[in-house]
């Protein structure tokens, strides 16, 4: 087993995203820069930026690892949604996420009290971040966005596949939760600020407001 590809899976099942490694420490290329990867004093955001960043660079480059390797050699413009198919059934022999079959008794089970033979798959939630990640790199590195391989229709079907393979399966859920709605009261009063008029600064008032008369006075 090559073991970029050995990385590559060790960080998929230690993590809830795949990120691909190489061998190598990480360098720059030409094409990616390196501003988000450091920073004096990184905050929340900046070090999750700096995350997606470094997978998303592992990712190009072992990648593009693997186009070497193919048998034959395949050039990154001569990569087509169907090779983006090859490769992904290519990394499902190393998953280590349980799918069961419908003949299997823990079928739809989400903990399933015993061991079963079932086969080892990739998380579709692993994919999914890692097809995200290598469809912007492809873009970052000069590809248009109607030849992304990564953007593919064949290769989105076969992410909603596996999906829906998996949450039946596996007896999860992987639909978004909406989000709640506020209580009606809430509304009313979201409404009623929103439809409050401009209050003009209070230095402006002396100005704009009319002056009444005092009691007993004519005008």
């Amino acid at each position: 087993m090559d073991s970029s590809i050995q990385d590559f899976m060790d960080s998929c099942n230690s993590d809830n995203s795949c990120s691909l490694t190489t061998n190598s420490t990480i360098t720059t290329t030409n094409t990616i820069s390196n501003t988000l990867v450091g920073s004096s004093s990184p905050s929340g955001s900046t070090t999750t930026s700096s995350r997606y960043e470094n997978q998303k660079r592992r990712d190009w480059n072992t990648f593009g690892q693997y186009l070497k390797n193919h048998r034959p050699p395949l050039s990154l413009s001569r990569c087509s949604g169907a090779h983006v198919l090859e490769f992904l059934r290519y990394l499902d022999q190393f998953g280590k996420t349980k799918v069961h079959t419908p003949i299997c008794p823990f079928y739809g089970h989400p903990n399933p009290p015993a061991p079963c033979p079932c086969p080892l798959r990739q998380a579709w939630g692993s994919l999914d971040a890692l097809i995200g990640r290598l469809r912007a790199a492809f873009e970052e590195n000069g590809g248009k966005p109607d030849t992304n391989p990564f953007g593919a229709r064949a290769v989105r079907l076969y992410l909603r596949e596996v999906r829906d393979l998996q949450s039946k399966a596996r007896g999860i859920s992987y639909e978004k939760k909406k989000r709640k709605r506020p209580p009606p009261q809430q509304q009313q009063q979201q409404q009623h600020h929103q439809q409050l008029p401009m209050q003009l600064p209070l230095h402006l008032h002396h100005h704009h407001q009319h002056q009444l008369p005092p009691p007993g006075a004519t005008q």
